[in-house]
């Protein structure tokens, strides 16, 4: 069973001006994350303000809260697109084709696919469920 929430008073009567410690923030953050979670699901949960919980998805955006490390083991890398470039030859003279490596999926492209093209499918794969 998950513990509750504590927080804090900030005169030590009221509830009006609660002061959520940051690791209070950091879980309730994590859970909006959630893949089909909304934010005022688990504000509703948690008996905070929508707003707040908001707020503090900025702070975790802009790097002034610190989420837990994630329970499963997926990870992301961010993918830059730059200017297309000649494509780089392997050491046999063959040219090398861009591949994107999705699970157990291999995407091989047209030798010298462009920034575009590759980007192209980078958006369908994130559309696609």
């Amino acid at each position: 069973m998950e513990p509750a929430l504590e927080f804090l008073p900030a005169d030590g009567r009221s509830r009006r001006n609660r002061k959520w410690p940051d690791e209070v923030k950091a879980r309730v953050v994590a859970e909006t994350l959630m893949p089909g979670v909304t934010v005022n699901e688990v504000a509703r949960r948690h008996g905070i303000p929508a707003n707040h919980v908001s707020s503090w998805r900025t702070l975790a955006r802009t790097g002034r809260l610190v989420l837990p490390a994630p329970e499963d083991p997926v990870e992301f890398a961010a993918l830059m697109v730059g200017p297309a470039e000649p494509a780089p030859r392997a050491d046999g003279g063959a040219t090398v084709r861009p591949e994107i490596v999705t699970g157990g999926v291999v995407i091989r492209l047209e030798v010298g696919a462009s920034a575009e093209r590759i980007a192209s499918v980078m958006r369908a794969l994130v559309a696609s469920p």
